[in-house]
């Protein structure tokens, strides 16, 4: 201790804490912190694991209801039942900021730490997901950052062994110096073998497994509860260093001392590291932790008390075994060549007590670090944004008409936003398992089998930031409602949602209010469709000096599919087949993709959403495709209904299919046709199916109506536009692989 600077007030806000956290914590301890302590509050009240400054608001979400069975804040990652004594544990969380400064290491161990989650809770993982967000393709640090993000989401999942099998990217130039990395995973446990993120039982070993603890990652948490600046280049040694074939190590071995009942919790080392696992496993027993530090295994020479407690080196868990177990479950990881070290034992006292070269180098009430116990918890000051008054107030009648309209639509189906994202996904080995059924690309949703069973699960991310932007409550709700719709559209029941809530500084009054509106939006949208919320996580500070990111509440839906015959994806299946469009449309182009390619306006109100309506849809569709009445659903998003129709029509490579359609025009054709009005799906029909299709359908409460049939080698809209296949595809599938050839000049 006495090589330990002294801690003082500014040592404590340079260690991004605030003068009032610090004269608390002070007050808790009855004392100054020692050095470490204070590095260990510092990571324990960051933003990134205190939720101090959402925690109020996120209670407010449904964490309860339909088939959950572990929800928000409960556990590493939520569980829903899927009968027959099975469960889905399921997680989104953000790697923002490491991302922006090492592309490839920040989204690696995005992914790693997430897979991690679910296998504590004695999961196999069986599916990852991503959301994206960069910049805009014409700029060289933009392509950098998304070449790197996806090759190192590809060589983690390929390398570990689980299926990439669905996602999105999104390109705006407001996530330019901050992008949105997001990573989701899924896995399959038994409900009898689920386990806790839990200390409890005086004597009872504390361990640390897997991989040794280096300096990487060292204030990760205070660093993704900062903004982006210039400075953060040269916080690159807070970005961990991934191993996906250590991991795959962890995973089986962790699972294997779970089987034989050898432990009584486990967490995952994620952001503050040790510091983190102790106090959290301890607070959530009602009881502490002795440890000592000398028995950690190092990589690095010379490691202090404060670096080792405040590592986030990757591939590393905390493990309270069952006394008397301890040998077993050395031999266990011994086979698997991994670290097992017993470094302390759990107390009664609460206290969270860290020795190292014979000194006490910090003793701290666990419950004082945690979320839920000690931590700030803070309820900002909201302002709404100005920019609203004139964005809702803009007249969209005075947009100009466009003089082509096939050229607009061509504009607009090379969107990066809206072309095949298959550059990214031919990076991701999408079949490893061999469960996967609907992969990236074919469906609004992907759909893994559960081996064993005839059910499946379906499952999305889904949000668009320029919605949440324009209207923060209403585009939160359509976040859900569309991530619902997605699952629907493949034959699942939604069950319910993970999700990543990507915001710039709460501190600003005008973000806060987006955020509170946002939330409400989910809070409302999830009760109304009993889909409540398992967790997630929440980003702030996604902003740079010039720019905060769009608001983007991320939502991860996963449905249940009981029948596997049910599966559905989107493309069109056989010539004559008839064309319907259930649902209404609004001529509502407010946020538009066409306002954006076409006008380069993000603007005006966007559109509205009935949530029963979109209820009613979901309800539809689902008998028909119980009834086998449907052969192709696909939901009418970003683009409208002709780009909709335009990728039913080339998605699957192998089984391309033209179509002649009329849309209804209600007042001008671009609206129509580029309308992204909520609620709407195109389903094909075999017409020998047609009467009772149309018998079905008119007993719901969704309007439908007949618009065309499947057939030949082009898309004719309204007798008036011809798009031949040939075209449509390389349009599609090129789109974003010549912007990225063009930039690297390859």
């Amino acid at each position: 201790m006495n090589n330990e600077p002294e801690v003082t007030l500014q040592l404590a806000i340079e260690h991004g804490l605030t003068e009032e956290e610090f004269n608390l914590i002070c007050k808790k301890l009855g004392r100054i912190p020692n050095y470490t302590e204070l590095g260990i509050f510092s990571v324990m009240w960051s933003e990134h694991c205190s939720y101090k400054n959402s925690i109020a608001l996120l209670k407010t979400l449904p964490r309860s209801g339909g088939k959950l069975l572990v929800g928000a804040g409960e556990e590493n990652a939520g569980l829903v039942d899927i009968g027959d004594g099975q469960a889905i544990a399921f997680k989104i969380e953000s790697h923002n900021h490491p991302s922006a400064v090492e592309p490839y290491q920040g989204a690696a161990t995005g992914v790693g730490g997430i897979l991690r989650d679910i296998f504590t809770m004695g999961a196999r993982p069986i599916a990852s997901l991503n959301s994206l967000r960069f910049g805009t393709l014409d700029d060289p640090r933009t392509k950098f950052l998304f070449e790197g993000v996806v090759k190192g989401i590809g060589d983690y999942g390929n390398s570990f062994g689980v299926p990439t099998v669905a996602g999105e990217v999104y390109f705006d130039e407001s996530y330019k110096d901050n992008p949105l990395v997001n990573a989701m995973a899924i896995g399959l446990v038994e409900t009898d073998k689920v386990v806790s993120a839990i200390a409890k039982g005086k004597g009872n070993p504390v361990m640390i497994v897997g991989s040794a603890t280096g300096r990487d990652g060292i204030h990760g948490a205070t660093f993704a509860s900062e903004e982006i600046s210039e400075k953060s280049e040269t916080k690159r040694p807070s970005v961990q260093v991934g191993d996906p074939f250590t991991e795959k190590l962890l995973l089986e071995a962790t699972l294997e001392i779970i089987k034989e009942n050898l432990v009584v919790g486990i967490q995952d080392m994620g952001a503050a590291g040790i510091s983190c696992s102790t106090s959290e496993m301890s607070a959530k027993g009602k009881s502490g932790m002795k440890i000592n530090l000398d028995k950690v295994p190092l990589r690095e020479k010379n490691m202090t008390a404060y670096e080792i407690m405040l590592s986030e080196s990757q591939e590393r868990m905390l493990v309270v075994g069952k006394k008397g177990k301890e040998n077993r479950i050395k031999e266990i990881f011994e086979k698997w060549d991994l670290n097992c070290e017993i470094i302390g034992e759990v107390t009664e006292d609460g206290i969270l007590e860290v020795e190292y070269q014979g000194q006490c180098k910090a003793a701290i009430p666990s419950i004082e670090l945690v979320l839920g116990g000690g931590a700030p918890v803070y309820i900002r000051e909201t302002k709404e944004p100005e920019y609203l008054h004139y964005t809702r107030n803009f007249d969209l009648n005075n947009i100009p008409e466009p003089e082509s309209i096939s050229e607009c639509f061509t504009k607009i189906f090379s969107s990066p936003n809206i072309a095949s994202k298959k550059w990214v996904y031919q990076q991701y080995d999408s079949m490893v398992m061999t469960n996967t059924i609907v992969g990236p690309g074919l469906a609004d949703a992907a759909v893994i089998y559960i081996k064993g069973t005839k059910k499946a699960i379906s499952t999305k991310t889904d949000c668009n930031g320029r919605y949440v932007y324009l209207n923060p409550k209403t585009g939160a709700m359509i976040a859900v409602a569309e991530s619902a719709r997605n699952v629907v559209c493949t034959g699942a029941k939604p069950l319910a949602i993970t999700n990543c809530l990507n915001f710039g500084n709460p501190y600003k009054p005008e973000i806060y209010w987006t955020f509170k509106k946002a939330i409400e939006g989910i809070s409302e949208a999830c009760r109304f469709f009993n889909t409540p919320v398992t967790g997630g996580n929440v980003s702030f500070y996604n902003e740079s000096p010039s720019t905060a990111v769009y608001p983007t509440p991320v939502i991860g839906m996963v449905g249940l599919i009981e029948n596997i015959d049910n599966v559905t994806t989107a493309n069109f299946k056989d010539e004559g087949d008839l064309i319907y469009l259930l649902g209404e449309d609004y001529e509502e182009v407010g946020g538009s993709e066409y306002l954006k390619v076409i006008h380069n306006l993000v603007t005006g109100e966007i559109p509205k959403l009935d949530l029963q309506a979109e209820k009613d849809l979901h309800r539809i569709l689902l008998k028909l495709i119980g009834m086998k009445l449907i052969k192709s659903a696909h939901d009418i998003s970003e683009g409208g209904i002709i780009t909709a129709l335009a990728e039913c029509c080339v998605m699957n490579r192998e089984n391309q299919l033209g179509a002649q359609v009329k849309v209804h025009v209600k007042t001008r054709e671009d609206f129509s046709l580029f309308s992204e009005s909520q609620s709407r799906v195109i389903v094909t029909v075999a017409p020998e199916n047609q009467a009772k299709f149309e018998e079905i359908a008119s007993k719901g409460f969704t309007p439908y109506c007949l618009i065309g049939t499947v057939g030949g080698r082009s898309l004719i809209v309204n007798d008036q536009y011809t798009f031949s296949l040939r075209s449509l595809s390389e349009i599609y599938f090129t789109s974003i692989e010549k912007k990225m050839t063009l930039i690297t000049g390859n």
